[in-house]
């Protein structure tokens, strides 16, 4: 352990003179630090070995940004950085909880638990409303939330387990697939690839200036505005708009012939 004078001179041959002796002697007398934390996650079904791995890195990027300017001791600011980096690495790790969790998320799946425990929710299975009411209400989050979670941490289920001890059925039963079938997509994409193609033939139907416009009003994911467009035609803005209004028109009845065509042509053989 260091003493104040120690941490604060060590602190600034690192940050002053990438002394990485200094840095090292910084990291190796907080491991203690980072141990203890770690202590604190062993309920997630993860070795404390990796848990403590993961604080360690945290720890290096504590002293990486440490300033001893600003008046307070490594190990406080230090500890924000080891708690982030062993959570990531168990959210990254624990198999039911993907990337991009939200900060509710994040929230119930570290605090969980611990609400249970507070107010004796230790039955298994789903919560009961109250409990669930409750704990949403401690951890400001959504009751939605409190309930998938819970579900989550009461870990993986096999899909021919019963729905209930006294009913007939299986958690499988209760699994349908929404996705498209593979010739509903076929279908949509061919239709896509239609509409695309009758689009671009239309819009061989206007001229340069009617083409530019229509574009850049009705095509763009970042519409152009008629003033805009006014300046960059050196017309009134009535006047693009006017443009606007009559390519529309002309593309829209290009390709309702086009359409048509296609639904009076023979089938091919």
């Amino acid at each position: 352990m260091l003493e104040p004078d120690q941490e604060y001179m060590l602190a600034k041959r690192w940050r002053e003179d990438d002394d990485r002796d200094a840095a090292h002697q910084l990291v190796t007398s907080h491991l203690r630090l980072v141990a203890k934390i770690a202590m604190g996650y062993r309920g997630y079904g993860l070795p404390v070995s990796e848990i403590v791995s993961e604080g360690n890195v945290g720890l290096m990027q504590a002293v990486k940004r440490f300033d001893p300017e600003k008046g307070f001791r490594l190990a406080t600011y230090a500890m924000w950085w080891i708690r982030a980096s062993i959570q990531e690495f168990i959210l990254r790790s624990w198999s039911l909880v993907k990337m991009g969790t939200t900060a509710n998320q994040k929230k119930l799946f570290f605090n969980l638990r611990k609400v249970k425990g507070q107010i004796q929710a230790f039955e298994e299975g789903d919560l009961k409303p109250e409990h669930v009411a409750v704990i949403a209400e401690r951890l400001g989050v959504p009751e939605e939330d409190v309930i998938s979670m819970n579900r989550r941490l009461g870990g993986d289920t096999s899909l021919n387990a019963p729905l209930r001890q006294d009913a007939e059925g299986e958690w499988q039963d209760w699994l349908v697939d929404e996705s498209e079938t593979q010739e509903t997509t076929l279908v949509a994409s061919e239709e896509l690839l239609s509409r695309r193609g009758m689009l671009v033939e239309a819009m061989e139907k206007l001229n340069d200036r009617e083409r530019r416009i229509f574009e850049a009003r009705r095509l763009s994911d970042d519409p152009l505005t008629l003033e805009e467009l006014s300046q960059e035609f050196d017309v009134s803005r009535e006047r693009i708009r006017q443009i606007e209004v009559r390519a529309f028109e002309k593309v829209q009845k290009a390709v309702k012939r086009s359409a048509q065509k296609q639904a009076t042509a023979p089938a091919a053989s």
